[in-house]
């Protein structure tokens, strides 16, 4: 009998669709998906190396295991984290079995077999270039209840200041379009109700390919071959890059949510040049006006920065100026963290760990009030709305304006099926959810 494994995935939607790759590879080769990790031959931890704190997460994840492991059990570390920090890591965690980089989730089947056999620990697979490979008929998708992340593309060619994620991915490399066609053909079959197409920048889609404006010829084609498929979700697109003809596609299709996630970063446009950003916040603003004019239910969701090198007060105020004036629907925040190997590394003029705490809670408390408005514009409406669980008599749903695990959530009165797209009609507004009573 095959042995069994169990993957704790850490971090982003990208990183839990390679560890569904890795578990569907094992799977097809006969090995066993165990309960949990007690239960398993092989442990792997995907981890993420993006940030400080979730670095500190996937070591202590790492050291609980080792410490608590069987002398028979496996321990392999894949992912951002060994990518980055090998050697950290074997210094931190001694007795890995093996180490495995980003991108490299299609070795974990060969690393798998080398360790059936005596040899040298650890085994590591861990490739300079983290280039991707072949992928070997696997879905590259995460199905999870109804819903089903979708990577399209990895890697990313933007050069923040402030980002690790180039120097750990390397260069954008997209898929070709056929093999994620055939995806979306198999997670339609599968039931998905809504597919969330993902990448670090979804907007750069097929450009190594080619294609100067890949991502909406891509929709297109997603939107023929799987009509079945009612929402079909985009997440991180990057300012200025977003084309009128994606947002005409966008007006025209039904399927294709009226959503955006538009990472902005900072207002002031001296923070955004020294971000390596699109600093020019009349054409920003321009844009999102437009578009807004042109599909008034957009809802748009970005992130921002605080506490970048050398920002001042006066920058501050402009992002809270900002903030009030363009009421995004979402809007999530983050002090800013030294990240190792970033050009933002070795600027001076940081700005104190308290002052980026407090700048962080002014600029919350503004988007809380603004996003408890927009929502009270709900109450009365009926919204469609999608099922992701249920228990003690309420539905935990989503409506477009929600992408899983980061927005909001529409809490329905009853228990209604899950993985379903349903109508219901909002009762009650909270600063980040909405309360519903289901129609019919």
């Amino acid at each position: 009998m095959k042995r069994s494994f169990f993957i704790h995935s850490l971090g982003c939607p990208k990183n839990t669709v390679d560890s569904q790759s890795m578990a569907e590879l094992l799977m097809k080769q006969g090995y066993r998906l165990a309960e949990d990790q007690q239960q398993a031959d092989i442990i792997v931890v995907n981890t993420c190396g993006f940030i400080q704190p979730a670095r500190q997460e996937a070591l202590d994840l790492l050291r609980e295991i080792m410490h608590e492991k069987r002398s028979s059990q496996q321990v392999i570390a894949a992912g951002c984290l060994t990518q980055r920090e090998r050697k950290m890591v074997m210094a931190e965690i001694p007795g890995l079995d093996a180490l495995i980089g980003t991108r490299r989730w299609m070795d974990i089947l060969p690393v798998v077999r080398q360790l059936e056999s005596a040899g040298e620990r650890p085994i590591t697979s861990i490739a300079e270039t983290a280039l991707a490979m072949e992928e070997g008929n696997i879905v590259r998708a995460s199905h999870l209840g109804g819903y089903a992340y979708l990577k399209i593309a990895d890697g990313c060619d933007r050069g923040c200041a402030f980002c690790a994620i180039p120097l750990i991915k390397g260069a954008q490399v997209s898929r070709k379009m056929d093999d994620i066609v055939n995806d979306v053909r198999f997670l339609q079959e599968q039931g998905v109700q809504e597919l969330i197409l993902i990448a670090q920048d979804v907007t750069a889609y097929g450009r190594d390919l080619g294609m100067k404006d890949g991502l909406p010829v891509l929709l297109r084609e997603i939107v023929r071959s799987a009509p079945d498929i009612p929402w079909v979700r985009l997440l991180y697109t990057y300012p200025g890059e977003i084309s009128q003809d994606l947002i005409d596609l966008m007006a025209e299709y039904a399927h294709i949510l009226p959503y955006l996630d538009i990472p902005l970063q900072h207002a002031a446009p001296q923070v955004l040049h020294r971000m390596h950003r699109p600093a020019d916040m009349g054409k920003v603003t321009a844009s999102i006006q437009a578009m807004r004019s042109q599909i008034p239910a957009l809802a748009i969701r970005s992130t921002f920065i605080v506490g970048f090198p050398g920002e001042t007060e006066q920058d501050f105020q402009t992002l809270l100026t900002f903030i009030r004036t363009m009421t995004f629907d979402r809007v999530g925040i983050f002090p800013y963290s030294h990240e190792a190997g970033t050009a933002a590394f070795q600027y001076a003029n940081d700005v104190a760990p308290q002052e980026k705490e407090k700048r962080v809670q002014r600029l919350a408390a503004t988007q809380e009030e603004i996003s408890l408005q927009k929502n009270r514009t709900y109450i009365g409406k009926e919204m469609q709305v999608i099922v992701d669980g249920v228990g003690d008599g309420i539905s935990i749903c989503r409506s477009y304006r929600d992408a899983p695990e980061i927005d909001g959530m529409v809490m329905v009165n009853g228990e209604l099926a899950v993985g379903k797209i349903t109508a219901v009609k909002i009762t009650a507004a909270l600063v980040h959810d909405l309360v519903a009573d289901p129609l019919g």
